[in-house]
């Protein structure tokens, strides 16, 4: 057993019983990420099945031309359901998961999920509490293609990074936020134009100070 690991799942998760704690710790490996570092893609087997331990890492949908739908964030000890539905399928993956910043996971191998739902009474909870999270989080993003304006959508971009890092400034292209949005490069510029002339949010190159965004 991994006496920093197990240290670090019970303050992470005190409702894990020790037993749990202690497996996680003996079987799990953690990986450390870079910004952009992919995990797994579409179409992968998943390998094993990625707790977050510390930053945050994005789950995104890609289109056949290569545009990214970004369905949501996961942030320190969380976990991705529509992985772990995978895993226990034996499925490949039908999502993208990249690290939004620097990372760390531990990586459970992809046969203890399911094996653990029926041992650890706390394992199970936290699956089905995770399961709802995220189903949660797919409707606001149906609901925001569906219903928001593309100006409401980028707004909703900045203040979903702001929640699941507390970082208020954004480091990439105009076009890596259009590929997000599944929009062009061309409308997300002009739209970033109109906020910056309102005071909302400050652009340099490859950067965007957005706290006048998300600190009212």
């Amino acid at each position: 057993m991994d006496i920093d690991i197990n240290r670090r799942l019970t303050a992470l998760f005190p409702f894990f019983e020790k037993d749990l704690a202690a497996e996680m710790s003996r079987t799990g490996t953690i990986q450390k990420l870079r910004p952009g570092e992919k995990i797994f893609g579409e179409g992968d087997y998943i390998k094993s099945f990625p707790l977050v331990l510390e930053g945050c890492l994005r789950v995104s949908r890609l289109s056949g031309n290569g545009a990214e739908l970004l369905l949501y964030f996961l942030r320190q000890g969380e976990i991705c359901a529509m992985a772990l539905t995978c895993c226990i399928g034996l499925q490949k993956s039908n999502i993208m998961m990249v690290a939004e910043e620097d990372s760390e996971i531990l990586r459970i191998p992809v046969d203890k999920p399911e094996k653990w739902m029926s041992e650890y009474k706390s394992w199970k909870e936290f699956m089905m509490y995770s399961y709802r999270k995220r189903f949660e989080e797919l409707l606001d993003t149906i609901d925001a293609i569906a219903f928001m304006r593309l100006d409401e959508r980028l707004i909703r971009f900045f203040e979903e990074r702001y929640r699941s890092s507390g970082k208020t400034v954004f480091t990439g292209t105009h076009n890596d936020i259009a590929l997000q949005l599944n929009t062009s490069r061309e409308v997300v510029s002009r739209l970033l134009s109109r906020l910056e002339k309102e005071g909302r949010l400050i652009t340099e190159r490859n950067i965007i100070d957005y706290a006048g965004l998300v600190r009212k």
